[in-house]
């Protein structure tokens, strides 16, 4: 049976140091309606999910950053929507001149591609570990739902998805592969990571294969959606 790729858009964003963390959500909620004037965004972007990041609950998980602002997972309606929507002249003209007033620099410059694995299909939860993860030499494999060991962290995740980075990479955001862990709440997180590392305790094969210096963690919840 053909089993047809999911594709995203997915940003690790800054956002414009002239707004305080707590603006940031509402400003990028702001941009996003933008995209209703986008005929094209509308028919290639099939789903939004602004994942802004915790602010109350700093070091959970343990090596979580508080260097990144939000991460944005655009389902995409296919794989050429990832790079036509660069050139999309409304979007041009109606988003891309917002976007510093929300963003550290222009989205393109913080934005990934890739195919998505539904490692356990269960219910996006509010709160989400986001694992961006760059490999060492020999790059990072993919997982699979066996590599999640029970009473692992991982393991307490309601929903978990594994998105393989395709094409060019933005210069700084050369990752190969990104983690979505939805979990029920932070303090679930809190419950299941302990006082170890996120990077002492990823799933499978990967804490040999991951360069923890050069990955990210970020704690999110969601701050907007569609549909």
């Amino acid at each position: 049976m053909h089993i047809e790729e999911r594709w995203k858009m997915i940003y690790l964003a800054r956002r414009n140091p002239a707004l305080a963390p707590e603006d940031f959500p509402q400003a990028w909620r702001e941009h996003s309606a933008l995209g209703r004037e986008c005929r094209n965004v509308q028919d290639k972007v099939l789903g939004v999910r602004q994942c802004s990041r915790v602010l109350d609950r700093p070091g959970v998980p343990q090596g979580a950053s508080a260097e990144y602002d939000g991460v944005n997972l655009l389902s995409l309606r296919d794989r050429q929507a990832a790079d036509d929507i660069w050139s999309d002249d409304e979007t041009l003209r109606i988003m891309r001149p917002d976007e510093p007033r929300v963003f550290s620099t222009y989205v393109r410059d913080f934005t990934l591609v890739a195919s998505e694995t539904v490692l356990v299909d269960g219910e996006e939860t509010g709160v989400c570990v986001v694992l961006f993860l760059r490999g060492r030499a020999g790059g990072v494999k993919s997982l699979s739902r066996a590599d999640i060991e029970p009473g692992s962290p991982w393991a307490a995740a309601a929903r978990l998805v594994w998105n393989t980075v395709s094409g060019e990479c933005p210069p700084g955001y050369e990752y190969d592969a990104i983690v979505e862990a939805w979990f029920a709440s932070a303090d679930v997180i809190a419950e299941a990571f302990g006082s170890g590392s996120v990077w002492a305790q990823l799933p499978g094969q990967l804490t040999g294969e991951v360069d923890a210096a050069r990955s990210v963690c970020v704690l999110t919840h969601v701050t907007h959606r569609r549909p």
